[in-house]
């Protein structure tokens, strides 16, 4: 009697698409890579991107650049530094930074958790098109406790500049 064939076991690269649909779906915020990002802002005109890190991690750590793609990342704290207090003003500046709903607005902030919030405070604001940058600009600590390394924009290899 032959062997009966199990069913194939999703691919580790089917995984994180996996996780950001799961997430999308109890968020509404999809998650989407550094690469997807990139290639979303290379090529579409509507696609925007909102690093929403704050000042002291844009002087310090640094700042995607996308000056060889003919754009600037926006630049709105979700939290004020040093307190981390939430920005009450966070939509009026997605406002005045000239974005619409029609835009499709990537958020990032250092590995993903603020940009996530971010995204759901925009949508809640009416930009029904909101995207999570997954990992971040830094990502997680490698083994030795360092960012930047593991995932993430810089890790990826994506265009950054300090400040």
């Amino acid at each position: 009697m032959p062997a009966r064939r199990l069913p194939c076991l999703p691919r580790r690269t089917n995984l994180r698409l996996s996780r950001g649909k799961r997430r999308s779906a109890v968020t509404g915020v999809p998650d989407v890579s550094p690469k997807e990002t990139w290639e979303a802002l290379r090529n579409d005109p509507q696609a925007a991107l909102v690093d929403v890190r704050t000042d002291a991690e844009w002087n310090f750590v640094g700042l995607p650049d996308l000056g060889s793609i003919a754009k600037q990342a926006v630049m709105i704290p979700w939290q004020i530094y040093p307190t981390m207090q939430l920005n009450g003003h966070f939509a009026d500046h997605l406002h005045k930074a000239g974005l619409t709903p029609l835009h499709k607005i990537y958020f990032i902030c250092r590995s993903g958790a603020r940009s996530l919030a971010a995204g759901q405070a925009a949508q809640a604001a009416g930009f029904p098109h909101a995207f999570n940058v997954a990992d971040g600009f830094e990502g997680p600590v490698d083994g030795a406790g360092h960012r930047g390394n593991v995932a993430g924009w810089k890790a990826e290899g994506l265009p950054w500049r300090q400040r």
